[in-house]
């Protein structure tokens, strides 16, 4: 069977995407793995898209995967096709849901907002303790920090700008949910377009987090895409 490697997304793990490999190992190879500072790997000094890139390639050829095909969920999707970017013929196709391809210093603030530790202690408790069990009660808040200073540096140099996914020739999928409330249909359809070798495609009746989205469905869409010959 050919490799399939799934990528969750920022503050998430490799745990989020378990139901999704059940799905798709009757059909591929499929592995997973936690970004350094995600879910149980060890803390980390270098936290960034290029260290999380660098991650993908380690895995990679630690596992010897030759040419393997990759979804990527969220910033797991962003970081796939930036080493795409950077080693052509890396992935024999990519998919990325949900990802925000579209970075300034504005949409940086306004996204991280949404990352401080102690505003979610307090108007979403639930959704801290989660955070709390995924990646340590002691490590989660600095994770969120260091996603947040990760954020800022991407909005003030994006990775992806147009002139960069039009020299990605890799087929892709992008796919993005019909209720995605963090990443819009326009940014999304501008990148389908400005990757060469792309198809876009919307998710019906699906929200931004993971666990909201229809494993079977994308599980489908992953098949059709990656299968067709």
């Amino acid at each position: 069977m050919q490799p399939l490697l799934l990528l969750h997304g920022a503050i998430g793990s490799m745990d989020q995407l378990l139901s999704l490999k059940s799905e798709l190992s009757p059909y591929f190879d499929v592995y997973c793995f936690n970004f350094p500072g995600h879910g149980n790997s060890d803390p980390v000094e270098s936290f960034s898209m290029q260290a999380f890139a660098k991650a993908i390639a380690d895995f990679i050829e630690k596992h010897q995967l030759d040419k393997p095909m990759v979804f990527g969920y969220s910033m797991g999707g962003y970081v796939a096709v930036y080493l795409a970017s950077l080693y052509p013929g890396i992935f024999q196709k990519i998919i990325t849901l949900g990802t925000k391809y579209e970075w300034s210093e504005e949409i940086a603030a306004k996204e991280t907002k949404m990352l401080r530790p102690e505003v979610i202690e307090e108007k979403v408790p639930a959704f801290a303790q989660q955070l709390a069990e995924r990646h340590g009660h002691t490590e989660w808040k600095n994770l969120l920090h260091k996603t947040a200073a990760m954020l800022l540096a991407l909005g003030k140099d994006p990775l992806l700008p147009v002139a960069v996914l039009q020299k990605i020739d890799c087929p892709t999928l992008v796919l993005l949910g019909e209720k995605d409330n963090m990443v819009s249909s326009q940014e999304t359809q501008n990148a389908a377009t400005a990757l060469v070798n792309s198809q876009y495609q919307i998710l019906p009746n699906t929200a931004h987090p993971i666990e909201q989205v229809d494993v079977k469905l994308l599980a489908e869409k992953i098949k059709a895409f990656l299968l067709d010959h």
